[in-house]
């Protein structure tokens, strides 16, 4: 039993150093429907909770710290980045605290909610058509070649940036540790950039010498879940609504995790449990975060009961209203949800593969 949390129990945020100096140091959610239909302890990381609203307000911090340390983002200089958004938005709402311009290359896919707290925040914003990643015109190399033209121009390169695998092997990986008390047997995530899974998958298998496994939780269309299960580069050719995850291509970042196995999660389970999760613990949560939770129930069914697993909850669903919330958007797709409970999810499960190539 877990006592309901006391709101006046809690001692008062201490001062921080202006925006920068509120990013981390989350909760864990108790995730009490999913533990109770599991046996297991499913805990999920409020990254949602973060200043900027996302996981990677962590990650913008990291590559801006990266490039002042090494002098190549000078005062007054200009961020540019290629985003499915959140990088984005935290990379402008810390350009605005630290006196930088930013400028967005993102796909012209992601919600009309991001691309306008963008230019809220004061980013420069270009949305461009979708291409394979071996096209110059994709918005990866769009952002790169952009910052190459600009005086003083940055581009932090959170793909393959180190400075992003770093900031969660310091950060991230040792708050998931310290609130567990050492007590994490499993954690679970999807992958964009990587640097989330990289960094906290390492730390804690350096932490626990070995003993705490780390699974990757694939959407559809993504290549991660061959590469780590058959050694194979190679998606499903489907398209899909999550976003700011898949992907596929190994990042400097994904290479460095330290992965025990994976499962796949398709958009009907992504919609079906950020619905589920919205109407049994009340939290609104983003596509990247519904793929995690599914990863979750599938890794505790596959321990067993009695296992403490955490995955993130990367930011949340207001971001999304005129997708995975909006009927209209969903019901063309046959993804509007109608499940009572998990029933989702009752379909046989994918048994996870040994996963060499990412070691």
């Amino acid at each position: 039993h877990r006592p309901a949390c006391i709101m006046a129990s809690k001692q008062p945020p201490s001062i921080t150093e202006g925006f920068s100096g509120t990013i981390g140091n989350t909760p864990l959610i108790h995730l009490k429907s999913l533990s109770e239909a599991t046996g297991c302890t499913i805990l999920g990381k409020a990254e949602f909770m973060n200043p900027g609203g996302s996981v990677k307000d962590r990650t913008a911090l990291g590559l801006i710290l990266a490039g002042e340390r090494s002098g190549l983002l000078r005062p007054g200089g200009t961020i540019v980045e290629g985003t499915a958004g959140n990088t984005g938005i935290g990379l402008a709402t810390l350009a605005l605290a630290r006196g930088y311009k930013c400028i967005i290359y993102m796909p012209d896919n992601q919600s009309q909610e991001k691309v306008d707290l963008l230019r809220t925040l004061g980013a420069e914003v270009y949305c461009v058509p979708v291409v394979p990643f071996a096209n110059p015109k994709q918005y990866y190399h769009q952002a790169k070649a952009r910052a190459a033209e600009i005086e003083g121009g940055y581009f932090t390169d959170q793909f393959e940036s180190s400075a992003n695998y770093q900031v969660h092997y310091d950060t991230t990986g040792p708050e998931i540790w310290t609130q567990t008390e050492g007590k994490v047997d499993a954690v679970v995530f999807a992958a964009g950039t990587g640097g989330s899974i990289g960094g906290i998958s390492t730390y804690l298998k350096d932490k626990s010498d070995g003993k705490v496994q780390a699974y990757l939780v694939d959407c559809q269309g993504s290549a991660l879940y061959n590469y780590v299960t058959k050694g194979e580069l190679k998606g499903d050719g489907r398209s899909s609504v999550t976003s700011g995850i898949g992907i596929a291509r190994i990042t400097a970042n994904f290479a460095k995790a330290k992965i025990d196995g994976a499962f796949q999660a398709d958009d009907y389970e992504c919609v079906e449990m950020v619905h589920y999760l919205l109407r049994h613990e009340g939290l609104m949560l983003g596509s990247s975060s519904g793929v995690n939770a599914v990863g979750a129930v599938k890794l505790a069914r596959k321990l067993g009961p009695g296992h403490t697993i955490v995955t993130i909850l990367c930011d949340l669903g207001q971001r999304y209203m005129t997708q995975i919330y909006n009927k209209s958007f969903l019901e063309p797709l046959s993804l509007w949800p109608s499940a009572k409970a998990l029933e989702f999810l009752e379909k046989k499960e994918e048994q996870p593969a040994t996963a060499a190539e990412t070691k």
